[in-house]
């Protein structure tokens, strides 16, 4: 039941194939969380992005993984890091040198107040 976003740069086109990346994304959360069920996943296409220079844009892509609560730190931060490393495979430049792309992850808990709909009608 995880909900994922990812929100990339929609430029330079051809640079990042979101859908690659999923087929492979939802397993490994799925397997790392310890989670049950299947992922929700959106993909957000981000036209602009400023880099940390004014002026220029770099490519970026961020993973914000929700779970419910009751993963510990560590199995969170094991899940971040090793979406890191299929980042790196998926994006070009993720590898994390100077000039090249920028890739984040996020995981946390599911605010108290979710909910989920057992179908809708």
């Amino acid at each position: 039941m995880p909900h994922l976003t990812i929100d990339h740069s929609s430029r330079p086109a051809g640079a990042f194939d979101a859908c690659a990346l999923v087929k492979e994304l939802h397993p490994l959360v799925i397997e790392e969380s310890g989670s049950s069920g299947v992922c929700k996943t959106l993909v957000r296409p981000v036209e602009t992005y400023a880099g940390e220079v004014p002026h220029t844009e770099a490519f970026f892509v961020h993973v914000e993984i929700g779970l419910m609560p009751g993963r510990s730190e560590a199995r969170k931060a094991r899940l971040s890091e090793r979406v890191l490393a299929l980042l790196a495979r998926h994006v070009p430049g993720g590898g994390g040198t100077e000039g090249q792309a920028v890739v984040s992850v996020e995981v946390r808990d599911l605010a108290g107040s979710y909910r989920l709909s057992p179908s809708v009608r």
